[in-house]
């Protein structure tokens, strides 16, 4: 059985991605935990439901579309953490660092409590002072530190690595489901997911890119990059669902490919800057960027030698609240890009060899040790550049790519409210943004600008390109877009007396709906409760229950304090873990718990191998900045390879530059960033006039429970906007090219505008109905399911699990094909036996003795016995009926030839073999070999006589043909 469900992203204006599958057994499968840009916590009211019965979590890519709600997710539904999350090491990575730099950049990330939530909290306060849709109240963000600590609950994979993934404490078991992992483009580490689960072989390919780029290799369908493969490789042919994204499904690619494409946003560039404009390019901060990072940094590179080139007198800029860490990252994760991304780096180590040794020459630089292109990670020095002139007082040219490509938050938004008023300007769209399906409906900045350049109302630019063609850039005319910033406010008066009520109002709720619920409520300020996660405390007294009912009475009543807390009495024996300079606690009249230390002692889990470990444990110093994710920037030389084996910190280094300096006895990586000019180490390595000194982080942190207040501004538009295809998703042609090729039974549309989902649905029917010769198109079980619709695309096949028995099982005469074992059997089916009650409940008796001392996840032999005994049984023919049913069996052949094996046999074997036309293969000159769409392999071959075709090439062909399959005999 396999049912699939969309919970985001299914027909919708949204990006956002969350897919449930439900596979046999129970198991269920979340790939993906996306949001958009609207943070809306309404939207992950159904996820928030099937949290208590997931199995396992896989992640495709590093982007807001795809995990953005991941760290809302671990830090306030309590058993998310607790569910073990699959994904590549670069979306590990870049993940990170994308919801540190979202969290930091917009108070809207930490969620409005819902007004419904806080109605009966607001109870007995003025209605004036808490009327809850005016409060906008945010729930509590998670840390730095929370975000790194969530990331490294994620098992790394690598790409083609076949994993069976342990399942959930709250999961049935998995029954060797197998996950795997492959190149999807688009995003360095996206991946398409291949699961495996009995007779079901699901291929889940959301947002992915088959074209070759500069720094991503294409999608792994046809074997990645350098394999120039014709067929879909063997692990993603055929499955019985393919569950793919229809987002630019009418979108037809640029022709001239990739290098038309730089060229475009090049001659763009050239034409602004030429006149003294700003370029301002929105973007994301972990994913798509480093493609666009690596454009410039290498165009600046070439045009650098030219001394008429407009990009001498611009210079580019990358910004974005974490942009040194992603970059860090991706200079360490170079073995994920394309192999022309290694051979660069290959060829800068050798030529830093050879400087070394003596040589005469420079050392290169590296793919991404930026020589030109500046990062920056604050406001101040955002406003530095854009003020910066030359000389004679005249603004100079400037590239700046900004984070986020909504223009919502972020850098771009600050950018676009410098800009915005100079024709000169120019803002460069990377992505398509769709239309909402709902008229009326607010759009953001981008969707605004995205609709304008659809209109071109107010009159096209014409600007010369440097093939002689035109660059078109539409003009704004000065109409108006509305500006919304979001500030985060403490939490005064009445407003923090409702909080402080709701939240002990939840806290009381989720204490009582499940073990361990209250610890994702804001740990500041929640009591550690050291047994909540062991379920054999022997000291769960009723007593207990009741204290904690007085506890969360009393929190409720606080209501005078600023910050919520609970008092000394309120805390405790766990007074001793949750104050300052409390060691001493009076233990004389107490009783249970309060008479020990506060303790957690947690359960450790083992499977059939052992007791498990964390692999990040036993991590290297060195090691752990790329493995278990602990970001350094905050931390300066916490994490440090000179400062943490066997040596004291210098305060001086760590004053210097942020903590990020090193002396030349750092490992190679570091040596090599310093080795280069402006190699992106040090964002105030420029001279900016009024920047010499230091700039005051403009992040304003609020301690403590807040609420957002949103005011806007109207802004006069009168830049110029131009649209250059970036977004790295695959079109209509690669569309329709791959999926015949790929030959699915069932195939699901998921993550795309409904009209396009639509088109690309039908046009699939056609193509799949004559791929198989000419079936009807209502025959092809293509879907197209809407979100929250459940779709049945589960295998027709019928099967049952059956006991054999040893006499039978003597009797098998196994033949392999490639991996699979295949053997027929001919038997007689009996009933299952049913034990007397005695023996059945004596059975039960010992099982329950042995649960008792076992874990809960452990089957025992007793239960697994009752099991089968429940089963029919295959038992071998009586000698009376096995004469009768053999005359009627017929052999079967099992297997898939493959025509290209086929050619490679025969060539190897001394024959001529080539293709004539498609499906049709020519063998010395005489043979035909046919396939057809069905699979059905056909022989011709010349009129000889019968003596002649034996000893001829018919023959051959023939037995080859069978050697490759498996002649299973009947009986």
């Amino acid at each position: 059985m396999f049912t699939f469900s969309s919970l985001l992203g299914a027909q919708s204006e949204s990006p956002a991605s969350q897919s449930l599958l439900e596979l046999d057994g129970g198991v269920k499968v979340l790939i993906d935990v996306g949001w958009d840009d609207g943070f809306d916590v309404a939207k992950l009211k159904e996820l928030e439901k099937q949290v208590p019965t997931l199995s396992i979590i896989l992640l495709t890519h590093a982007t807001i579309a795809h995990l953005a709600a991941f760290a809302h997710c671990c830090k306030h539904f309590p058993l998310f953490t607790r569910i073990p999350i699959y994904a590549t090491t670069p979306v590990i990575s870049l993940g990170r660092t994308l919801l540190q730099d979202l969290y930091t950049s917009t108070p809207l990330a930490s969620t409005i409590i819902p007004p419904e939530s806080l109605t009966e909290a607001s109870y007995g306060y003025p209605q004036s002072a808490t009327d809850p849709q005016e409060q906008k109240i945010l729930l509590q963000p998670p840390t730095g530190e929370e975000i790194a600590s969530y990331f490294s609950l994620i098992h790394p994979l690598k790409y083609s690595q076949p994993h069976q993934p342990l399942p959930s404490p709250f999961s049935p078991p998995l029954n060797g489901l197998t996950i795997t992992a492959y190149n999807a483009g688009h995003t360095l580490g996206g991946t398409i997911w291949h699961i495996l689960h009995g007779l079901e072989s699901i291929v889940y390919a959301v947002d992915w890119n088959q074209a070759r780029e500069n720094v991503l290799a294409g999608a792994a369908w046809l074997g990645g990059a350098g394999a120039g493969g014709a067929e879909v490789i063997e692990q993603l042919r055929k499955p019985t669902a393919l569950i793919s994204s229809s987002r630019g499904g009418e979108r037809v690619a640029l022709p001239g490919g990739r290098a038309k494409r730089d060229e475009l946003l090049l001659d763009m560039i050239k034409s602004s800057v030429s006149k003294g404009g700003i370029v301002l390019i929105p973007t994301d901060s972990s994913a798509r960027v480093l493609e666009l990072a690596y454009l410039l940094e290498h165009a600046w590179r070439t045009e650098s030698k030219s001394e008429d080139s407009p990009l001498l007198s611009a210079k580019p800029y990358l910004a974005s609240r974490n942009i040194q860490a992603t970059m860090r990252y991706a200079r360490s994760m170079l073995e994920w890009m394309d192999d022309g991304i290694v051979r660069e780096f290959e060829a800068m180590a050798s030529g830093q060899q050879k400087t070394q040794n003596g040589d005469q020459g420079k050392p290169g630089a590296g793919p991404f040790d930026f020589k030109h292109l500046k990062l920056l990670e604050r406001r101040g020095h955002i406003d530095g550049i854009l003020a910066e002139t030359d000389n004679l007082g005249r603004s100079v040219g400037k590239v700046i790519l900004a984070s986020d490509s909504s223009l919502e938050w972020g850098f771009s938004k600050e950018v676009l409210r410098k800009i915005v008023d100079d024709r000169r300007n120019l803002v460069i769209l990377t992505e398509c943004m769709g239309k909402p399906e709902v008229e009326g409906t607010k759009m953001g900045i981008a969707r605004t600008l995205w609709s304008w350049w659809e209109e071109r109302r107010d009159g096209v630019a014409l600007e010369p390109a440097s093939n002689g063609g035109d660059l078109e850039q539409v003009y704004a005319g000065g109409r108006e877009v509305e500006l919304r910033d979001a500030k985060r406010v403490a939490l005064e008066g009445n407003d923090l007396n409702v909080y402080q009520q709701w939240l002990a109002t939840q806290r009381q709720l989720q204490t009582t709906s499940q073990a361990g619920g209250a610890a994702a409520l804001e740990s500041a300020d929640v009591v550690d409760d050291a047994s909540s996660d062991s379920s054999s405390d022997s000291e769960e007294s009723e007593t207990e229950h009741q204290g904690k009912a007085l506890n969360i009475s009393a929190t409720m009543g606080q209501a005078n304090r600023k910050k919520i807390g609970l008092s000394d009495e309120d805390l405790g024996v766990n007074i001793l873990l949750r104050r300052k300079g409390v060691y001493d606690y009076d233990v004389r009249g107490k009783k249970g718990r309060e008479k020990m230390f506060p303790l957690a002692i947690r359960r450790k889990r083992n499977d059939e191998f052992g007791e498990l470990i964390r692999p990040e444990d036993f991590l290297r110093a060195e090691e752990r900045d790329e493995v278990d994710g602990q970001d350094m920037r905050g931390q300066p030389g916490k994490y440090d390879t000179k400062d943490t084996l066997g040596k004291k910190r210098r305060w001086d280094d760590v004053a210097a530059d942020g903590g990020r300096g090193l002396p030349n006895g750092g490992n190679k990586r570091q040596q090599i960033d310093q080795n280069v000019p402006g190699g992106g180490s040090d964002p105030m390595d420029f001279s900016l006039g009024a920047m010499n000194g230091d700039v005051v982080d403009d992040v304003e942190e609020v301690v403590g429970p807040s609420r957002v207040v949103i005011s806007t501004e109207m802004l006069s538009v009168n830049l110029r906007i131009a649209y250059v295809d970036f977004a790295g998703l695959h079109d209509k042609r690669s569309l329709q090219m791959l999926i015949p090729l790929i030959q699915p039974r069932k195939l699901i549309f998921v993550s795309g505008m409904k009209e396009e989902t639509l088109a690309l649905a039908s046009d699939c029917r056609k193509l799949l109905a004559a791929k198989i010769g000419g079936v009807d198109e209502t025959a092809i079980d293509v879907y197209t399911p809407e979100v929250g619709v459940k779709v049945n695309a589960s295998v027709d096949t019928n099967s049952w699990s059956i006991r054999l028995t040893d006499a039978l099982v003597k009797r098998f005469r196994w033949q392999n094909v490639k991996s699979l074992g295949i053997v027929t059997l001919t038997g007689r089916l009996e009933a299952a036996a049913h034990d007397p009650p005695g023996l059945a409940n004596e059975g039960s008796n010992k099982k329950q003795k042995l649960i008792k001392g076992e874990a809960e996840e452990t089957p025992t032999r007793e239960a697994v016995d009752d099991f089968q005994a429940q089963m029919p049984t295959l038992d071998v023919l009586p000698s009376s009926m096995a004469s009768a049913t053999r005359s009627v069996a017929q052999p079967l052949h099992v297997g898939d030839l493959r025509l290209a094996d086929l050619r490679k046999i025969m060539q190897s074997s001394g024959h001529s073999a080539e293709f004539r036309g498609e499906g049709t293969l020519l063998i010395d000159g005489s043979v035909v070999v046919r396939k057809t769409g069905t699979g059905r392999i056909e022989i011709q071959g010349s009129g000889l006589s019968a003596m002649q075709q034996q000893e001829g090439t018919f023959y051959a062909v023939k037995t080859k043909i069978y050697e490759g399959l498996a002649v299973v005999a009947g009986g």
